[in-house]
């Protein structure tokens, strides 16, 4: 059994985890609510992400300027926003992209703390995906002669205290998160 090589699969579902819960808005403004939005750009030849095509900086914690390099690409970056239906209003003041952000009901909370929610238990999903495959190959070398029972044994109990050290870290990522999420 290779514990680098585990701890290297579940760190990228860490980093996945943390990336995608990102994005989920928490009533204060980040560039990460619009900078992995794919826009379609140069008459609809190319698609790229806003965070590729300009700057996004946050005046303060309710609002996102986005300043494009190319100038000519300003209406195509807002249409761009309005489709991902993300519940984002950009405006156009000159040559940047203005985004107020409303500040969030109670109801748009919780509905948040459940999609949080749920991308944390697809982390976690991932992460035991990850053991159910190793479970299985520490069974097949036990099978074709290559490890002792013991050995087995101790594998299968490194093999679980990784996975619930990366799924407590999971945890972790989630409750900072919720704490954001319903702070007002």
């Amino acid at each position: 059994m290779n514990e680098d090589d585990i701890r290297k699969k579940m760190q990228q579902v860490l980093g996945l985890v943390t990336g995608d819960i990102s994005s989920i808005r928490t009533g204060r403004a980040t560039p990460a609510l619009v900078e992995d939005l794919s826009v379609a750009v140069y008459g609809g030849q190319q698609k790229l992400k806003i965070q590729e095509l300009s700057t996004i900086s946050t005046p303060d914690s309710q609002s996102l300027v986005i300043e494009p390099w190319d100038k000519s690409i300003i209406g195509e970056i807002r249409q761009g926003i309005l489709a991902a239906n993300i519940g984002l209003n950009p405006s156009i003041d000159g040559v940047v992209i203005r985004i107020s952000l409303p500040p969030l009901t109670s109801e748009d909370r919780e509905r948040y703390v459940k999609l949080l929610r749920a991308k944390l238990e697809n982390g976690r999903i991932m992460i035991r995906q990850i053991r159910g495959d190793k479970m299985k190959d520490i069974k097949e070398a036990f099978e074709k002669k290559e490890v002792t029972e013991d050995e087995k044994f101790q594998q299968e109990k490194r093999l679980q205290e990784i996975t619930d050290e990366y799924v407590e870290k999971i945890g972790e990522i989630g409750k900072a998160k919720e704490q954001e999420l319903l702070q007002m």
